[in-house]
This record gives structure tokens, sequence and C-alpha cells, in this order.
């Protein structure tokens, strides 16, 4: 005798449950995969044209800390520093993208200019001068009988009362004089970075109490104000990179 409800086993009805997780039954519907969202492309970074950034200098100048600033930030862009001669700076602007000039430059609305230091003065003289014997500095009075020789790249156009006119033309340069000098005939009287550069054995030299300063500049022309130039400026005015200009 047959037991009631002897369908398919442990069903209802005959119907077959399907298990959590089991496959989907045969000739269900396979849904289709979906595809990750496309990303955008990153936007295109513009290429810089190679560029030089070319400053110049006149004898003395000291622009190596900010040479050194600036090839920290502007790795891509080399500098070329140009040495240009004071008596003629204010031509050799027209060369260059900026210069550290001195004081005075032919004014001019095409130009800007930015002080930056000034200069000491100081009277070089032979080691066997009796000035030497000042440990520090010299006074203005002590240069009377004297022989201050002025070369013809003088930029201090210091006045000394009661000195000695030279009995020969002026030097042809700072170097040429300082040799002079250096020989036994007179002194010169020369900003502190031009001693230093011209340093001789046989010479010495000595801070000129009140006489005149030289002033060190930033200049360059109106029209080629570039972001270089710019970024330059911050650089000797002592902005950091994330400065804003």
């Amino acid at each position: 005798m047959t037991k009631s409800g002897s369908g398919a086993r442990g069903s209802r009805g005959g119907a077959r449950r399907t298990r959590p997780g089991s496959p989907a039954r045969a000739g269900a519907a396979a849904r289709p995969a979906r595809r990750p969202a496309a990303r955008p492309a990153p936007p295109a970074v513009p290429v810089e044209e190679p560029r030089t950034f070319t400053l110049g200098a006149v004898p003395g100048a000291t622009p190596g800390k900010w040479i050194g600033l600036w090839r920290d930030r502007m790795p891509h862009v080399p500098l070329a520093l140009r040495e240009i001669a004071v008596s003629a700076q204010r031509v050799a602007l027209d060369d260059v993208d900026a210069a550290l000039v001195r004081l005075p430059i032919e004014p001019a609305d095409d130009l800007h200019v930015i002080p930056l230091y000034e200069e000491l003065p100081v009277v070089v003289m032979s080691t066997q001068s009796a000035l030497t014997a000042a440990d520090e500095e010299i006074a203005m009075g002590d240069l009377a009988g004297e022989v201050v020789i002025v070369p013809a790249d003088d930029v201090l156009g210091a006045t000394v009362p009661d000195a000695v006119p030279p009995s020969f033309a002026p030097p042809a340069d700072t170097a040429e004089a300082i040799a002079t000098v250096a020989a036994g005939i007179g002194v010169v009287i020369v900003p502190m970075s031009l001693a230093r550069a011209h340093q001789r054995r046989d010479v010495e030299y000595r801070v000129l109490a009140e006489g005149p300063v030289s002033t060190v500049a930033l200049a360059w022309r109106r029209e080629r104000t570039t972001d270089d130039v710019e970024t330059f400026v911050g650089i000797v005015r002592g902005r950091t990179a994330r400065s804003s200009r």
C-alpha cells in the first residue's frame, strides 16, 4: 500500500526549490555584465619651449645666492650669467633679460629699477703704505697729500680734499689702478667688492669713513617683463616659491 504524499521527495506539489547560492535554473536569462564607466582623459599638459634666462652683472656684483635659488626653483630654465661693463650697462639691457647694475643709471621710462643693496667704499693701498696703520677705517682727512688714482671705470666719483692728482693718465680700469697702487704709487677708492675681486698679496684696503657708497640695483626693460623676470624679482625680494607676486 502506497503512503500518501509520495510525490517528489521533500517538496510540495512537485516543485523543487532552488537552494541559496545554487546555480540558476536552466533556461534562466543571464544578466549582462556591467562595464566600468570610462574615465575622462587627463587634460593635456602644455609643453614649454626650451629657453634660457640671461642675467647681466657688473663687476663686483654678487648674484651667487640668487642664482642658487633660481636653479632650485626653475631647474627647467638654465640661467646664463653675463658680465657687463658699468660704462655700457644701459645698452647691455637690450641683450639680457635683467641685470645687476650700479646706480646711477641713465633714467628712462622704459626701465624698471629696484635698488638692492649698498657697498661701502674702501681705500686700496700698498702694504708698504703708512695708511695700513689704521685698523679698520680711514677718514677722508687722512688722504690729504696722497696721490688718489681714479680709473676710467670709476663708479664712486669720490672727491678727496687736498689730494694730489696723478702725473699720469688714468688707468684703463680698476685692475690696472690696483696694480699701480701695488707698486707703491698712490691709492685708489673703490667699492669693497671690487677690492676683494682684485685682491693681491701686495695691497691692503680699509673702509673709507663717510665716503660715497655704491648702490647695486636690478634693472630690466619694461617691455621684457616676462614670467621668468617676475620669478627672479621674487627671488631677490625674498619671496618663497609659494608666495604670490
